[in-house]
């Protein structure tokens, strides 16, 4: 059966910290999908989601700061809608993360980059009851933004990545990996439905905790946390980020070796020769690794 592949956008959200020895170093909030997840259950990952048709159009556009959809399409090189990824980025990072990378639009009238603080305790409740609402689905982030008197910060948030979901994969997507420096007023928390932990950790940390079977990443996750992992600071990070001009599109090679799923990836030893063989084989696959794919990335109720 053919599974849609669906749009879709993760924002990397990144904070100052510091290491064990002291040094300035990078933080990087991840959540872990909750256990009976249809998709990737269980493992951790940046907040994200697909895209959905109310971030696009005019009054999208028209609540974005300093991004237009021509301009957006262009970063992605699509014809038109990408500013809809932006949009979505930021709406997920809302809803899972509960962090609103935005800005009040007398502040960005007259050129203040201050972005969006809720650490005020009646605001806080404020912005989580706006929260619930969006997950619920009872009103959209956009009339939130128009309510509140914000503009989504689209201007911070930069395109780094692009990835598309294996075939096999119960779910796909062709997925907008974005970077931006979290609010220093606001608190990021998992939303305890379709999330149930959160976390920050510094990215050369969280690919430890992977190589030691602590966490599950998946191949995407790894690689963009390998590329954050060089980094020292949020200036550091956004320099680098604002330089990206050239992203590829990856579409790992799912097959099985010595008993073991295997995802291949863009310069991984076979991945070349697994595509061709994929393209020369047609759309045939054999069960076996269709049943260790949805195994992978399929519900884990009950385990810890």
């Amino acid at each position: 059966m053919t599974v849609t592949v669906r749009d879709a956008a993760t924002v990397m959200l990144i904070r100052d910290a510091r290491d064990e020895a002291d040094r300035p170093a990078i933080e990087v909030c991840m959540l872990r999908r909750n256990l009976a997840s249809e998709f990737v259950a269980g493992a951790y990952v940046f907040p994200g989601g697909s895209v959905d048709p109310d971030d696009r159009g005019p009054m999208a556009e028209a609540l974005c700061r300093g991004r237009t959809d021509a301009e957006a399409s262009a970063l992605l090189g699509v014809e038109s809608g990408g500013l809809a990824f932006w949009v979505a980025a930021l709406r997920e990072c809302f809803e899972e993360a509960g962090v609103l990378v935005a800005q009040r639009h007398e502040d960005a009238e007259r050129g203040d980059g201050t972005l969006l603080d809720t650490s005020d305790r009646v605001v806080a409740r404020r912005f989580a009851a706006h929260r619930s609402a969006v997950n619920d689905q009872s009103t959209r982030l956009l009339d939130v933004c128009r309510e509140e008197g914000l503009v989504l910060a689209a201007d911070t948030v930069h395109y780094v990545s692009h990835w598309i979901t294996p075939e096999l994969a119960p779910k796909r997507f062709d997925t907008r990996f974005f970077v931006t420096a979290a609010p220093p007023g606001q608190v990021a928390h998992h939303d305890e439905a379709e999330t149930i932990a959160s976390i920050w950790v510094r990215p050369d940390n969280a690919l430890a905790r992977y190589a030691a079977g602590e966490i599950e990443l998946l191949p995407p996750t790894i690689a963009n946390l390998e590329s954050l992992a060089p980094f020292r600071s949020t200036r550091e990070v956004m320099t680098w980020a604002r330089s990206v001009t050239d992203v590829p599109t990856i579409l790992p090679i799912v097959l099985i070796e010595d008993g073991q799923l295997l995802v291949l990836r863009p310069g991984d030893e076979g991945y070349q020769e697994a595509l061709e063989v994929r393209q020369a084989s047609g759309p045939t696959v054999h069960e076996n690794l269709a049943e260790a794919a949805r195994a992978a990335w399929g519900p884990k109720a009950g385990q810890a």
